[in-house]
């Protein structure tokens, strides 16, 4: 249901405002109004590029957290090589149990760099660029155009 009262004061306020316009425009230079669009024009881009630089930053900052992440889990990756190598040498030279704690060391870094793995690709899944500086930006060429008119 259309609230009727408040839809007529709505299309009366753009009425009203669309009136104050054409006064405007009437009463004012070709000069003082192509400033004034210049103006409007120059802050639409100011707070585009502020939200731009919002966006990025939130980017940057998730993406720079996934890849020290993986970069965590190719150092424990290493780790794990290095220890088993170790383990592996050591258990062939010599046969006895202080080869084994080797293995449990390269175990565990194993496990350590299975689960940084794992965060730093959730992580990354979630960066996602700056979809809203983008949809804004779509919008401003359809208003530039006068009346709205679609070419």
């Amino acid at each position: 249901m259309t609230d009727q009262p408040s839809a007529a004061r709505r299309v009366a306020a753009e009425a009203a405002a669309s009136d104050a316009a054409d006064e405007r425009a009437a009463n004012s230079s070709l000069g003082e109004l192509l400033g004034e669009v210049s103006r409007d024009l120059s802050t639409l881009i100011r707070q585009e590029m502020e939200l731009a630089k919002a966006e990025i930053k939130q980017t940057v900052t998730r993406a720079g957290k996934g890849a020290g992440l993986l970069g965590g889990a190719g150092y424990a990756g290493l780790m794990a090589v290095f220890f088993l190598s170790v383990a592996l040498w050591w258990a062939l030279g010599y046969l006895v149990g202080n080869a084994w704690s080797a293995v449990i060391v390269a175990v565990i870094w194993a496990i350590v760099a299975l689960v940084l793995y794992l965060v730093g690709r959730k992580q990354l899944a979630t960066v996602k660029g700056a979809p809203q500086t983008v949809e804004t930006v779509k919008e401003i060429p359809p208003t530039l155009k006068p009346n709205g008119e679609n070419r």
